[in-house]
């Protein structure tokens, strides 16, 4: 059997662009981060201007780390896997080309708009009605990008990665049009379609499901490609991967309503969210040990490769956060947990441990490949950069438990003649360590991802562009 080298080039070019975007949009989300948390330790900091106050930056930061940095490292990431894995290139330059340009224009949208006051409210789903179109535009069009590149591959086989990314497009693109869907009165003020419990339970659907599709299974195809390439092994269990994507996206859907304990909706829609939620458990344990067992006979490469261990503590944060999830579901430690900080660092130890870290590693891992260069400029930034992550995730989340726990006991404690033992100043004034070491955690995470972009620069820089052409041809195996 030999290796013939097709004259077809993969799209590489808008790879390159998301990958690079990934870096400074993330730079500019957790910096955003570092800054209105420093505001909640420093309140001066809101400059007592309404566009720089937290109620108008905070939804900017979520935006941007979920939407613009998540956002990239997916869309990069989704096209360089399922060109790889299906041995074709992108079915159209040109519609990836408008993903890419499309998708900075709702980011640049956002920064315009958030600042400014126009919101929908909605967590996640904050953009008003014309960029929530033109959202929708982009990701359908992406859609058609991906799944005609899986029509014409060249492989009989579907990559279980590809299997992942497809479910977290196609379900994206459903939670994102049915919760938009509104009435406008202006240009950026429009009506939810839906009123009181009935909007608050298709937000959650929504909210909870943007964790659980755009935030776990798009980023669990990444994990399916990335961990076995930079490993150098099969994935552990490919009967385990095909169960943990059925079981995943059939479960997930379900958990939403544990956002809305001890609210307005039903108590049989709360205990139906609770009880899945808890199920959920086990396929994400399942995707996690599938990741996880296939460093078997390959851990000692974790002394040396701090791309891999990106990978690899980012499963650990996955598994440790799709335990708390569940555990938080539950409805009596949700009556401590609701309305708390722990809330916060639970969604952090997914984000920054779970997202970023395997964001992190997967660009680390294509840019050399991407400009035909055989490493990264510098391991031992890479080294630093892990460390400066994973030191900063565990600040941000020990802070916040402690915040979390103590918030939730001082809020329900009483006296004996049943009023409040604490006001809630003084539950603010027990926080105030707490918000110093989150900031100073976030500040740990965000000066790696400088690291990060002059690792980045340097390696660029010195590319190739032939050997990056070169690079970018299909290898067709077994042809002769």
């Amino acid at each position: 059997m030999s290796t013939a080298i097709s004259p077809t080039a993969y799209n590489y070019k808008v790879v390159r662009q998301f990958a690079i975007m990934t870096v400074v949009w993330g730079i500019l989300g957790m910096g955003l981060g570092v800054f209105i948390a420093s505001q909640l330790v420093w309140p001066q900091l809101n400059l007592d201007l309404p566009w720089t106050s937290f109620g108008r930056l905070r939804p900017l930061h979520t935006n941007l780390v979920i939407f613009a940095f998540g956002g990239c490292a997916l869309f990069g990431t989704s096209y360089y896997v399922v060109q790889r894995t299906c041995q074709t290139r992108l079915i159209s330059d040109s519609m990836a080309a408008f993903t890419f340009w499309g998708w900075q224009a709702v980011i640049v949208g956002a920064l315009i708009t958030l600042p400014m006051g126009y919101t929908t409210t909605k967590e996640y789903a904050e953009l008003e009605w014309p960029l929530a179109i033109l959202l929708a535009i982009v990701w359908v069009t992406y859609g058609l990008v991906f799944f005609g590149t899986i029509v014409k591959r060249k492989t009989k086989h579907i990559y279980v990665g590809n299997w992942f990314y497809g479910a977290f497009i196609v379900v994206t693109a459903m939670l994102h049009i049915v919760n938009h869907i509104s009435l406008p009165v202006s240009l950026f003020k429009s009506y939810s379609a839906y009123a009181g419990a009935t909007d608050a339970m298709i937000q959650w659907w929504y909210g909870h499901n943007a964790v659980g599709f755009f935030l776990t299974t798009g980023f669990l195809g990444m994990m399916y490609y990335f961990v076995p390439k930079q490993a150098e092994r099969p994935i552990y269990s490919y009967r385990l991967s095909i169960v943990h994507f059925w079981a995943l996206i059939t479960l997930y859907i379900w958990a939403g309503p544990h956002h809305l304990h001890y609210t307005a909706l039903p108590d049989w829609a709360q205990s139906l969210g609770m009880v899945m939620s808890i199920i959920l458990l086990a396929p994400s344990w399942g995707g996690m040990i599938n990741g996880m067992m296939t460093l078997s006979g390959a851990w000692h490469k974790l002394r040396t490769d701090p791309i891999l261990r990106f990978l690899v503590v980012s499963l650990a944060f996955y598994g440790m956060s799709t335990f708390e999830g569940p555990m938080m579901a539950i409805k009596t430690v949700n009556s401590l947990s609701h309305y708390t900080d722990w809330t916060i660092g639970h969604v952090h130890a997914g984000a920054l441990g779970w997202v970023a870290m395997i964001s992190i590693g997967a660009v680390y891992h294509m840019i050399p490949r991407l400009y035909g260069r055989a490493q990264m400029h510098s391991v031992g930034l890479i080294n630093a950069h892990f460390w400066l992550a994973t030191i900063g995730t565990v600040l941000y989340i020990a802070s916040m438990w402690v915040n979390g726990i103590t918030q939730g006991l001082m809020w329900r404690a009483i006296n004996d003649d049943g009023t409040l033992t604490y006001s809630f100043v003084e539950a603010l004034q027990a926080s105030h360590p707490g918000y110093i070491v989150r900031a100073l955690g976030g500040a740990f995470f965000a000066s790696g991802m400088l690291l990060m972009a002059y690792n980045v620069f340097r390696t660029v820089r010195a590319a190739n562009p032939v050997e990056a052409d070169e690079a970018a041809k299909i290898v067709v195996v077994g042809a002769h």
